[in-house]
């Protein structure tokens, strides 16, 4: 587990269209389908990682939350099953629904998505707005395993909150922390630049 952090898409990018299979619903997914009337949150999380593992409940609120405001959740797994099985479609299925996921739970198994996103860890939050223009991307809170921090989301819900009333969202934007998403042999960003 190597401590990574984001890479800090740049803000005002336009969100990276994707069409994914949705292992609950067994359907592939589109961006267009699934952004939200006033924003959509992408989040690129994983199964096994300890840092999504912590704020998972705290993400499954969060969704619920935004859905209310008009903002959609999207999750997404990149992570390669060659090494970690757990983190693949069946595995991802059971997680959902053992946990009610009220939003999407779609697999990149190609990877070209994180690669598009520039997705660097697991989680990795991308707050876009109405028109899909990256609005925050950053850390969900200051919570970690282990630090004794309580989950928040403060900073991903101020976010938000600042995006609907059309406010600029203040910097810094301190990068998202957790596992390195595990990229199939030879598919690292490090690999393919």
């Amino acid at each position: 587990m190597a401590l990574t952090e984001s890479y800090m898409l740049p803000l005002g990018t336009q969100a990276p269209f994707f069409k994914l299979p949705n292992v609950v619903l067994g359907i592939e997914q589109s961006l267009d389908e699934l952004k939200g009337a006033h924003g959509t949150l992408v989040v690129f999380m994983c199964n096994h990682c300890p840092y999504v593992i912590h704020l998972l409940e705290g993400i499954i609120q969060t969704a619920g939350e935004f859905s209310k405001k008009g903002i959609s959740t999207i999750a997404i797994s990149s992570n390669s099953t060659d090494t970690h099985p757990q983190d693949g479609p069946e595995e991802m299925k059971k997680l959902a629904e053992s946990k009610h996921f009220s939003f999407p739970y779609l697999y990149d198994k190609s990877q070209e998505i994180a690669h598009s996103y520039q997705a660097a860890c697991t989680p990795d939050f991308y707050l876009f707005d109405a028109s899909l223009k990256l609005f925050y991307r950053g850390r969900y809170d200051n919570s970690r395993p282990g630090n004794d921090m309580p989950v928040s989301g403060k900073e991903l819900h101020q976010a938000a909150d600042l995006m609907l009333s059309k406010r600029q969202m203040p910097e810094p934007q301190y990068p998202s922390m957790g596992c390195n998403i595990k990229w199939h042999s030879g598919n690292s960003p490090e690999d393919r630049f």
